[in-house]
């Protein structure tokens, strides 16, 4: 059924980091944003598009708050939902202490059920339309994430990790069954409604030689699925890589000799890369998940965003929560740390890119910029209202913003998941919170 959503809308037609920002931005003072079979038909100054319009079409508007493309989480770990502020640690310790015993349960699908349903109730609540997910070695993991996440026609990403090796018996699979189970989780799973597809190896030290060959050769045998994993996260991990495949140049030689780099594929962290590593994956269309808060709590470093985005050799590039090493579902929080981190390593983040990160810009990592991301006609209707008075704190910093940047950045230093007042998944309001009250609706989870 046809309807409408009217206020300020922020969206982007272009990459701020290397275009002048007034050839990227969208921004409509008072617009409308019409929307019919999931999918956005109409935008444009609300006083022109309002005529157009049949009586019989409900509009709903949204005072005080500003509307976005909804955010993309480019890395996202389900199954670490209960492990989430676990003590830190470094990450192989972080892993063997406290992932690999949580992730044992999922061989319950109905354990998985319930955990993803809470996972996405909290994506929904912090204005997250689209994410890449793993789930855990258990074929089951997956179809109860896909189950629960069709109930509302979310564009999600996802797939069954790989590991066949330094983990719990409980958690591997074989390079033959991984391989298969694999297989068939694509035929079953790529492409049914808005779901997608992710080969998924854990990362190269917890697979074999013989199943780094079988992922990149299921990769290969189905054009259009995605392949994500770890890369670059930690020094130690680095090393370990190093003396696990002696034969490799880098551990994104690893990833390139056994065929997993490319177009659609996805790697969190990317912390340690040197100048070849990102001149590789700039050459294969190969892309980086920036995942900040992650970074910082377990140690691990910190991403040259500056050099990702920027020069000849410049990387796709989305922003992430990684949970549960993350520490919060909303992705202003996640730009609010990557605005740390930039400033540590020299670079003022401002918050028109910071924004570009989660929308068209993690799009345009997962090769979707053609249909999420931004708010354009014939885009699916994925849509976040953030509120410009979500807190007292919020709304009295806004009194004093003298332009739209500064109200973006104040949203990003002060926002979280209090700051979303509505999320729409192709054009069907799945998360309400009441301005007044409080109370939060969610609809068909």
């Amino acid at each position: 059924m046809k309807k409408a959503i009217r206020g300020r809308y922020l969206s982007y037609r272009d990459n701020p980091f290397t275009k002048p920002i007034k050839d990227c931005l969208q921004y409509e003072e008072d617009g409308l944003i019409v929307m019919d079979e999931g999918h956005i038909t109409a935008i444009g100054p609300a006083n022109d598009l309002l005529p157009t319009l049949d009586e019989k079409v409900s509009v709903t508007r949204y005072e005080d708050a500003l509307i976005f493309p909804g955010f993309i989480d480019c890395h996202v770990h389900y199954p670490q939902t209960e492990i989430i502020g676990a003590f830190g640690m470094q990450l192989i310790d972080w892993l063997n202490n406290y992932t690999f015993v949580a992730e044992q349960k999922f061989a319950d699908k109905e354990y998985a059920r319930a955990a993803s349903d809470v996972f996405l109730r909290e994506i929904l609540r912090a204005g997250t339309t689209t994410a890449t997910v793993f789930c855990t070695v258990h074929p089951q993991s997956v179809d109860a994430f896909f189950e629960q996440s069709a109930k509302i026609n979310m564009r999600n990403i996802a797939g069954k990790v790989l590991m066949d090796r330094h983990a719990p018996s409980a958690l591997t699979d074989t390079a033959q069954s991984g391989y298969d189970q694999t297989k068939s989780l694509i035929e079953k799973w790529h492409g049914a409604g808005r779901a997608l597809y992710a080969v998924t190896p854990r990362f190269a030290p917890t697979s074999t030689e013989e199943q780094m060959e079988m992922t990149g050769a299921v990769w290969k045998e189905h054009p259009g699925t995605y392949l994500q994993s770890h890369i670059s996260e930690n020094k130690a991990e680095i090393e370990w890589v190093r003396k696990l495949y002696p034969t490799q140049k880098s551990y994104v030689d690893v990833y390139d000799h056994y065929g997993q780099l490319g177009p659609r594929a996805i790697y969190g962290h990317g912390v340690h890369f040197t100048e070849e590593d990102f001149r590789i994956f700039s050459e294969t269309g190969t892309a980086i998940a920036h995942c900040p808060t992650s970074n910082l709590f377990l140690g691990s470093g910190l991403f040259k965003l500056e050099r990702a985005m920027t020069g000849s050799t410049s990387i796709l590039t989305g922003l992430a929560t990684d949970l549960g090493g993350g520490t919060n579902f909303s992705q202003l929080v996640s730009m609010n740390e990557a605005y740390k981190i930039a400033q540590l390593n020299g670079f003022a983040l401002d918050a028109y890119k910071a924004f570009y990160l989660t929308t068209r810009g993690a799009a345009t990592a997962l090769y979707l910029e053609d249909r999420i991301g931004s708010i354009e006609p014939g885009y699916e209707a994925d849509i976040t209202i953030l509120d410009l008075k979500a807190t007292p704190l919020l709304a009295y910093r806004l009194n004093y913003a003298e332009n739209l940047e500064e109200t973006l950045f104040a949203l990003i230093t002060l926002g979280d998941d209090r700051a979303v007042q509505a999320t729409y998944i192709a054009g069907e309001c799945v998360y309400n919170r009441d301005r007044e009250t409080g109370e939060e609706q969610f609809y068909g989870l």
